[in-house]
């Protein structure tokens, strides 16, 4: 049974130096459930990897309040957060001399102690993940030697192999080509489901999204923040008003985007 795992009251989000402060958005209330694949989308610079950041604790908010499992986000130390919160992020990490099941075995290290010396139980899950993921071929490999999409793969799998009940990602599959985009949808879809975790992630992968999401956060400049499964928001028209402009139309019966200028149109001009 999925239960609101991440509760936003009012919350603003940005930046602040001093006395300086930048607000990117503001006023969201919203909830975020378990067992539920939630995709957030939106242009460019609207603030999604600020609330992704602002969600995983990484960068303090503005205002209002953020309720993890019960519990204000403020209140949870930093092992506790690393026990709960499982992040993957677009920047690229610059790792030498390191295999990738070393890397993935990174993520046990909430339950490793100051050594972090490996049970069976964390080679175990560091293995899972890997299957998981699909790169148990890989578990040899440096990490300096691996594709962008590899790399991403990796750390996928080393949140994966921290167990936490909430992960966030931040465009996950911005390096992958588009099976492996799909594939991978798929995968945090099954393991939000399967495991009851509560899976949320940003993207610009719009029809993929459409396809495999349950829950859409749809994030705009002019009319704030709209949530919803894709149906209800392709029938509320929030959808058509995020994505139609000159030669792009979206049905909102098939959740498809068309083009509706041909190329021979363009070349003619």
């Amino acid at each position: 049974m999925k239960k609101a795992t991440v509760e936003l009251k009012d919350v603003s989000i940005g930046y602040k130096h001093k006395e300086n402060r930048r607000c990117v958005a503001e006023g969201i209330t919203a909830s975020i459930y378990s067992s539920e694949l939630t995709c957030l989308l939106g242009e460019n610079g609207v603030g999604k990897s600020t609330l992704l950041r602002t969600l995983s604790a990484f960068q303090p908010r503005l205002g209002g309040t953020i309720v993890l499992d019960g519990r204000e986000l403020e209140t949870y130390s930093s092992r506790e957060l690393a026990r709960t919160i499982g992040v993957v992020l677009t920047e690229r990490p610059d790792i030498q001399q390191m295999r990738v099941e070393e890397l993935v075995a990174l993520g046990r290290s909430p339950y490793t102690g100051f050594w972090g010396r490996l049970q069976d139980e964390d080679r175990q899950a560091t293995a899972e993940a890997l299957r998981l993921v699909g790169i148990e071929g890989l578990k040899n490999r440096l990490v300096s030697t691996l594709s962008d999409g590899e790399r991403q793969k990796t750390m996928i799998a080393k949140a994966l192999a921290q167990q936490t009940p909430v992960i966030f990602l931040d465009e996950p599959t911005a390096f992958l080509d588009y099976p492996s985009k799909a594939d991978m949808l798929l995968l945090l879809r099954r393991i939000s489901r399967e495991a009851g975790k509560t899976v949320f992630l940003s993207t610009h992968d719009l029809e993929l999204a459409l396809q495999a999401a349950d829950t859409l956060w749809l994030m705009s400049r002019h009319e704030g923040l709209h949530i919803g499964t894709p149906r209800q928001l392709a029938q509320s028209g929030a959808l058509s008003r995020f994505i139609e402009r000159s030669g792009i139309s979206f049905d909102p019966d098939t959740l498809t985007v068309q083009l509706t200028e041909r190329p021979e149109q363009y070349n003619q001009r």
